[in-house]
Order: structure tokens, then sequence, then C-alpha cells
């Protein structure tokens, strides 16, 4: 199975490879901004449509008018064309239109083309070579496997990292253990297993709440564009930074786990979107108890089930495992014992306790073992929902239902 895996590391810039870097940065910045804006009135005035190509076109042209365009390399403008194209294709395909670039935010370029790794100069500084930058040297934390498709070059608040994008062939164990597993998502308990264990989520967005709401009380005070505002601008981004890697961390070490233990996860599907929607409602119809629905979706958000998902999906396709979804409907109301379904059944939260039989046990726990349950039955049945991101031969990772 040919996959498709990111290795990042952080940049050890010269002060002329970082002022390359934001002049690359830029300089693709202006050529999307460029190309949405001439596509958008293309269509508009004469609905007409500018491929690909038209756009390579005119990036000759646009480089005569403007000297600085020829600083940044000619691929990585170029991928800015690919990108564009594919972002139409991903608008008549259902999703949103695309949107102008600002300055500062994710501030990117992509290399295709030119890519040698050098020798390394030890254990924890690596190096590679690269079109226009030259040599440059970023922090070892493993090792690059295998062929490398492209590089993407990023910043993130203030520092500057490398993606090196590679096609690595993996392959499955011959012999896959049996362990299945029910997993029931939630707040308190990020998940419940069915075999007992519990395990607790870190909540990052939550624990620096009261920090993060001081600092955008402090900015929205600033004058706009000062140099206090824009100190203020990047503390917020960096504990931003800081929310999303903790949360990122956890997640991989979670998934990581629970994969190298089971073959067999069985999970709810559920609609994340939905449950974190809203409460105000209209003018006309006003929704009720707005702010504790909008803590509640906090909360859900912040727990990152999604994301969650994903990964349990393309480490167990690694492991020759499978994710399963089911339908979430009932499984937290029915008995395990008895199979009894009421709203009588959950006596809180946490707390479940079957009025037929007299069962009685954590909740979460209850839900877990029906879910697991429920994906043993339909396993049974031939009418799994099967979550799979990986296919053989391709280097790709999109999602596909089996």
């Amino acid at each position: 199975m040919i996959i498709s895996k990111s290795f990042k590391y952080q940049l050890r810039l010269t002060p002329e490879q970082k002022t390359l870097c934001n002049q690359t940065a830029g300089s693709c910045r202006y050529i999307w901004n460029r190309g949405l804006a001439l596509k958008k009135e293309l269509w508009e005035k004469k609905k007409e449509k500018l491929s690909r190509f038209d756009l390579d076109n005119l990036l000759t042209e646009w480089k005569r008018e403007l000297d600085w365009l020829t600083l940044a390399p000619s691929q990585s403008l170029q991928q800015v064309n690919k990108d564009l194209d594919q972002a139409f294709k991903n608008f008549f395909g259902g999703r949103g239109y695309p949107r102008f670039k600002k300055k500062g935010i994710h501030d990117s370029f992509r290399l295709p083309q030119g890519i040698s790794l050098m020798n390394q100069l030890s254990e924890k500084v690596g190096q590679v070579k690269l079109p226009k930058l030259g040599i440059v040297r970023f922090t070892k934390t493993r090792e690059v496997e295998q062929r490398i498709k492209h590089v993407t070059i990023s910043k993130t608040c203030g520092k500057w990292y490398i993606a090196f994008n590679c096609e690595v062939e993996i392959f499955p164990p011959e012999q896959i253990g049996q362990s299945a597993i029910g997993i029931d998502r939630g707040i308190k308990r990020f998940a419940q297993c069915s075999n007992g264990t519990a395990i607790l989520g870190v909540s990052p967005l939550k624990k620096n709440l009261k920090k993060l709401a001081k600092l955008q009380r402090r900015f929205s005070k600033k004058k706009k564009f000062s140099s206090n505002w824009r100190k203020t601008k990047q503390k917020i981004g960096k504990l931003r930074n800081h929310i999303a890697n903790v949360r990122k961390d956890f997640l991989h070490k979670t998934s990581t786990q629970l994969v190298k233990s089971h073959s067999l996860i069985v999970m709810e599907e559920l609609k994340i979107k939905e449950m974190s929607k809203s409460a105000r409602g209209t003018k006309e119809e006003p929704g009720e108890k707005v702010k504790a629905k909008s803590g509640l979706n906090r909360s859900i958000l912040d727990q990152g089930w999604h994301t969650f998902q994903n990964q349990l999906s393309y480490k167990l396709d690694w492991k020759g495992g499978k994710l399963i979804l089911i339908d979430p409907k009932n499984t937290s109301l029915k008995c395990r014992i008895c199979g009894h379904i009421g709203e009588e059944n959950r006596i809180n939260q946490a707390e479940f306790e079957c009025i037929r039989c007299g069962h009685a046990e954590n909740a979460d726990l209850n839900a877990s073992i029906n879910i697991l349950a429920e994906g043993h039955s339909v396993i049974a049945c031939g009418v799994e929902r099967v979550i799979s991101t990986a296919k053989q031969e391709l280097p790709t990772r999109k999602p596909a239902t089996v």
C-alpha cells in the first residue's frame, strides 16, 4: 500500500533566507488574489472561464510588468495557479467560494521540484537544497521516509517550517489481532471504551479561555496597526497555536495507542456540524438558552472529535484494521442487558439504570458496549459503514466508503 505522508520540521534560516521566504509568500499571495479577481470579473461580465494554463501564460506577462515577481521560484507561482484552479473545482463540487488572502495569514508556498536532501550536520540538524533558497537547515526530529513528492514552506507565529510530502510504501502486518472495541465520545470523558477504560480529555481551549479573553479585550482597545496592537495580535496568535498543538498532540497519542491495541474500532457517526449549531435563532423566533448552548458548542469543538475520527481511520488502514461508524440512535438509552430503550433509563448525564431489569452502571460505559454490539451486528448483516482513507497503489488519503 502506497500512502502520502508528511514530515514537518522547524527551519533554521539565515536573515537573507527569511527575507526571500517572506518575498516568495507575498508573491504567491499576490498571484492568488490577482488570479481570483480576474476569474471572478471575467465570469461576471462575459460568463467565460480562465483555465490554469491561461493563468500560467498571464504569469509571464505579470513578471515582465513587476520585476519583484522574478525573485520567487517560478514553480511556486505556478503551483498557486494550480491551487486556484482546484479551489474552483471544489466550489463547483459543493464547497465554499475561494477567498482572497491576507498578509500574515497562512503565509506559505510549495516547491515540487529541485529538492535534494544533503548529509545531515548532526543528529538533530538536517539540511536540504531548495530552488532559490539554496541549502537550508532544519531541526531534525525524525527521518524523512522514501521518495519526496514536494515540500511546503509555511510560517506560523513568526517561525518558518518545512513539510516534506513523501510517497511511503507500507506493509500491513501478516497477522492482524482480533481485538475489537467500542468508543463513546463525550465532553467530561473524551472517550469511554467498552473494555472499561476511560480516557479524559485535555480541553486546551477551556484551560486557556480566560487568558485568551483577556488578550482579546486588550487587543480591542489598542489603536489599529500600532506597535502595541501588533504585539498583542502576535501574543493571541501564539496562544491559539499553543492550544491547537496541545490538542493535536493529545489526539495523535491517544489514537496511536488505541490503534496499536485494537484492529476493529466502532464509533457513532456523529454529525458534529449539526451538533454545534448556534441556538441564537432569528429576530422573529429568537432561540432559548443561547449562552448555555454556546458553551456546549465550544466544549464540543474543543474535543476535536472529527480529527480524532480521521486519525483513527488512516492509522487503522496502515495497520490493516478498520473503523466502523454506526447510527447513534438510542445507543445511550438502551440497556445492554435486556435491550429496553427509554429516556427514563438515564437518571442523569453520568448514571444509567434500567427501569425494566434494574441494571445500573456508568452511562458512557453502557453506551460504548452498545456501540460495539451494534458494530458487530452490522458486520454480520454485511451493511457496515467503513471509513477508509488509504487506497492501494495510489498516493492519496481521501476518504472512501466501502
